[in-house]
């Protein structure tokens, strides 16, 4: 009876692995580079199903799109098509080349994940650490996907998660006031270097200068590590500047985790930050 039933519980273990489909290194350009490429994650069967675009995090210097943990296996089970895309680095590129290449990510996943079952009018982009910062970036300065012949309006929610360079300046202000209240040294590529050490610059890759009414800026839910003074004063500073434009946004500070964790934990049953991305996933797709 024992061997029956160990029997039965590893067939549902492989009818589960079956239902969830992978094909991985597609490339969203042509001839491009070797990180110009990207994995769906999709249900068997799938049909028009809701599109989650995931931005991998690593200081823009590092990091892959194999690093999401429990995220395709909860989101597919939950209808969802899951996208996770690599990207360009610093310093082998600058920051533009990597805005730019999210973009390119967006517009192929757009066109084809129809392919795989998705619905490419009904996408949510989403991203941890730099990847937040992606994510917001691109959901606020259509000139990305403009230039990809898109518009926000395929975007139906955005999720940065732990992002600290949503308002550029402000973080360089704040780092490198700590570095000389402390007499510490100066980051040798810190956040002044990695966004082109240029004021401009500074203010051009920071969401907060490009919300605006009327450009069709998606609903935002913006987790973050309530206990981390950098992360929570970013996210209050971009929710309020969205409710100032009256762009709907949701602010959910996670306690008792950490920049890491808040990430990894993201599909977990108990999880207050998971709950609280279901919430609004399922708020947004009503609409």
């Amino acid at each position: 009876m024992r061997l029956v039933s160990t029997l039965l519980v590893v067939l549902a273990v492989a009818a589960d692995v079956r239902a969830q489909e992978v094909k991985r290194d597609i490339p969203y350009v042509e001839k491009g580079h070797e990180r110009q490429v990207l994995d769906v994650h999709y249900p068997k069967d799938a049909k028009n199903l809701p599109v989650v675009f995931w931005i991998h995090g690593g200081g823009w210097q590092a990091g892959d799109k194999k690093d999401v943990q429990l995220k395709p296996k909860v989101f597919t089970e939950k209808g969802f098509i899951f996208v996770a895309t690599n990207y360009r680095l610093l310093p082998a590129v600058d920051m533009a080349t990597i805005v730019q290449d999210v973009a390119k990510a967006v517009r192929w996943t757009h066109d084809h994940v129809a392919e795989f079952g998705g619905d490419p009018k009904r996408m949510f982009v989403m991203g941890h650490s730099a990847g937040a910062q992606l994510a917001a970036l691109i959901c606020t300065d259509d000139r990305y996907l403009k230039a990809e012949k898109l518009s926000l309006d395929i975007v139906k929610g955005c999720v940065p998660v732990d992002g600290d360079t949503y308002d550029v300046p402000a973080m360089i202000a704040t780092a490198e006031a700590r570095w000389k209240a402390h007499n510490l040294p100066r980051a040798k590529f810190g956040h002044r270097e990695k966004f082109g050490n240029d004021p401009e610059k500074h203010k051009d890759f920071s969401a907060v200068t490009h919300v605006a009414q009327g450009k069709g800026i998606p609903p935002f839910l913006l987790l973050y590590v309530s206990g981390h003074p950098d992360v929570s004063a970013q996210a209050q500073r971009l929710g309020n500047v969205m409710k100032e434009a009256g762009v709907p946004a949701t602010l959910f500070g996670a306690r008792e985790t950490t920049h890491t964790k808040i990430n990894a934990d993201l599909g977990l049953s108990d999880d207050l930050a998971t709950k609280a991305l279901f919430d609004f996933l399922g708020n947004a797709l009503k609409k």
